[in-house]
């Protein structure tokens, strides 16, 4: 095994999980379940079968990741943030068929006990804050608050605020990476990676 599992964790058979991965106390991992290398699943997460997990994600305590969702590389699920994967659930009507995809772009951080309601593509590096509720996508680079959310700002990959407008032109230098961010109307691009 090329992952660490706690004693308490249950593995279904058939599980992918790539090097390096730690699984913590009471974590549930269904078996058509994909875990790339080095993530870390804290106490209590559960895994769907049908969910895609990259590299280096830290997925924290108390969150489940439902069927038909995508988290690329470098993404963080805070404590207690929820994912969904049916828009208008019913106890007594199956739609299972009807779930709907959600993708987390690589980079993005979701905050605790944020919501994501089904369906919404989040843009690399986008930055949900604690208790928000998604309902709609969210751009690469931008920074999202409240209920519903609505983009307050914009985030570096470094995680710090960029200071440029919602929409407009300018470039923001991070002093931290040397990363060059360009603003054109309502999108962010990185134009360096260092």
């Amino acid at each position: 095994m090329s992952y660490s599992k706690h004693e308490t964790a249950i593995v279904d058979e058939g599980a992918q999980i790539g090097e390096g991965t730690h699984i913590w106390h009471w974590v549930h991992v269904c078996s058509g379940a994909v875990i790339g290398s080095k993530c870390s699943l804290g106490q209590n997460v559960f895994v769907g079968n049908k969910v895609v997990i990259g590299n280096n994600v830290k997925i924290q305590n108390n969150v489940s990741v439902y069927d038909n969702v995508t988290l690329q590389d470098d993404v963080f699920c805070g404590p207690g943030m929820v994912f969904t994967n049916v828009y208008n659930p019913r106890s007594a009507i199956s739609r299972k068929n009807e779930y709907r995809d959600t993708l987390v772009k690589r980079g993005a951080t979701l905050g605790a006990n944020c919501t994501i309601i089904c369906g919404v593509n989040i843009g690399e590096y986008a930055f949900a804050g604690a208790g928000c509720l998604i309902n709609k996508d969210v751009p690469a680079f931008a920074l999202v608050t409240g209920v519903p959310a609505r983009q307050t700002g914009w985030m570096s990959r470094f995680g710090e605020r960029i200071d440029l407008p919602l929409n407009g032109e300018g470039s923001y230098i991070c002093p931290h990476t040397g990363d060059v961010y360009t603003l054109n109307g309502t999108e962010m691009s990185l134009d360096t990676l260092s």
